[in-house]
């Protein structure tokens, strides 16, 4: 018989072990950066050790990251992730603009964007319809172009609603597409390593030899070559968004104390491990002078012009296929996962209490589902699509960092508590990554100043919502 997680007379069900928590976190952050990242990344720092390099940091700074907030995740397992986490450490009001600001960009902007490249990859293989150039050239406020590239918006669209159905009828069926799409990603990702080094045009001089203009100008900038490897590690970074995920699940995962830190710790190290060596194929099929021109077209994927050049159209089909089943993956993954933090919030009256509710057939929390389809089918159509990532990772840190540094909080606020799980090298592992998330948002307001103010307009928009629930539904115990 299932375990099951009360809450009142309301019970989540708890369905995922390690294994299925472990697919879950991979497919939840293998999604477009490990196909799309490498070439804007080529661009700031235009020299393939360099690229390769910032993919390894950016994976080290994430294991920090994994291996310092899973003390917090082993002792607060409730769903919300680091909504939870947040209430016992800074209290209920920092908790609501975390969860403000998941809501209003950081996993509804995920979902639209994955969808978004999802449905860019199916027009590769099917070109679909776009509407005359008048409707194209209408906007609003001369930003936002809702029926420009109609026919990708509808069908990202078409499978943010798709998945929302299949995982508001429950985890079972969400958790069961996960699985399925995961291991069908790893393996073709394997697949492109090996086809790629063992019978591509590629060599090894492609990856030791920088571009023709090295060093960039940027690299006598203000923080020198610090800026550009921040900016590109902000790039690699979205390749390894979504790393906090299981912690949303907590009353879902089965043994979840013991389950969260090892799902967490393994499931990063096999993601490590893959981006390093697709994106070491990539630049050795691929001159870094080549890889920058493509950065300097907004349209074309890297991983689909590497395919293209190594195999031609049978291979254009093979990648464009490729992102087709990982966007879906990771789009469904991040559905899943993310609607558990208005959940959560509505719980503690700091969201509609509608999204309260657990469907009474299906034990999910349905109507937060439809609230995050609704939000992210919205930001589908804005069209706002590129700015999103860089502004995205710039609040996740904000976010990250204030975890970190929880656990030192905790220590001293909750010194006898149970902690199945201590963060690995305490104290100087959470410090070097506070410290890092500290110095990536400080050189991010500098390196992109419009994404950063973005982000930091939206988190503080979350007041007036925030005054509006408190009146309408005061202090609700959860």
């Amino acid at each position: 018989m299932q375990e099951q997680q009360k809450h009142g007379d309301k019970h989540l069900v708890r369905a995922f072990g390690l294994p299925a928590a472990v697919i879950l976190f991979v497919s939840s952050i293998i999604g477009s950066g490990v196909y799309k990242k490498v070439a804007p990344m080529s661009l700031e720092l235009q020299s393939p050790k360099l690229v390769l390099l910032a993919w390894v940091l950016a994976g080290v700074v994430t294991l920090l990251g994994v291996l310092t907030t899973t003390e917090i995740g082993s002792m607060i397992t409730e769903s919300g992730g680091p909504y939870a986490y947040f209430k016992k450490i800074y209290g209920k009001i920092f908790a609501y603009y975390y969860g403000w600001s998941s809501f209003s960009v950081i996993q509804s902007a995920s979902i639209a964007s994955i969808a978004y490249v999802f449905s860019q990859s199916v027009n590769a293989v099917v070109e679909l319809p776009r509407l005359g150039a008048a409707w194209e050239e209408w906007s609003i406020l001369g930003i936002f172009f809702p029926f420009a590239n109609i026919g990708v918006k509808v069908v990202a669209v078409a499978l943010i609603v798709t998945l929302v159905a299949i995982n508001y009828r429950g985890v079972e069926h969400g958790g069961w597409v996960s699985k399925v799409i995961t291991v069908l990603v790893v393996s073709s990702l394997a697949l492109i390593v090996l086809l790629g080094i063992a019978f591509g045009s590629g060599s090894i001089e492609n990856v030791t030899h920088a571009a023709t203009g090295f060093p960039p100008a940027a690299f006598t900038g203000r923080f020198g070559i610090v800026g550009p490897m921040f900016a590109a590690m902000l790039a690699a970074f979205w390749a390894y968004e979504g790393w906090l995920n299981i912690g949303f699940i907590g009353d879902e995962v089965k043994n979840p104390q013991r389950t969260i830190p090892l799902a967490l710790t393994i499931g990063i190290l096999i993601i490590i491990g893959t981006y390093l060596a697709v994106n070491f194929t990539y630049l050795y099929v691929f001159p870094i002078d080549e890889m920058i021109a493509l950065a300097q077209n907004t349209n074309t994927i890297a991983a689909v012009a590497v395919m293209q050049k190594l195999f031609g159209d049978p291979g254009l089909l093979f990648i464009s296929l490729l992102i087709i089943i990982t966007t879906l993956g990771c789009t469904n993954a991040t559905i899943l996962t993310a609607a558990r933090i208005y959940f959560a919030m509505a719980r503690d009256g700091f969201f509609s209490q509608r999204a309260a509710r657990i469907h009474p057939t299906f034990r999910t929390p349905g109507n937060a589902l439809l609230m995050q389809m609704v939000w992210s089918c919205t930001l589908v159509f804005s069209g706002s699509f590129d700015q999103l990532t860089d502004m995205l990772i710039f609040a996740s840190f904000i976010f990250y960092g204030s975890i970190a540094f929880g656990v030192f909080v905790l220590r001293r606020k909750m010194p006898h508590a149970e902690r199945p799980y201590k963060a690995f090298g305490y104290p100087v592992v959470p410090a070097l990554f506070v410290a890092f998330c500290a110095a990536l948002v400080i050189i991010t307001i500098f390196q992109r100043p419009r994404e950063a103010m973005m982000g930091l307009s939206l988190i503080a928009l979350g007041t007036l919502p925030l005054l509006y629930w408190r009146r309408k539904y005061g202090d609700v115990k959860s």
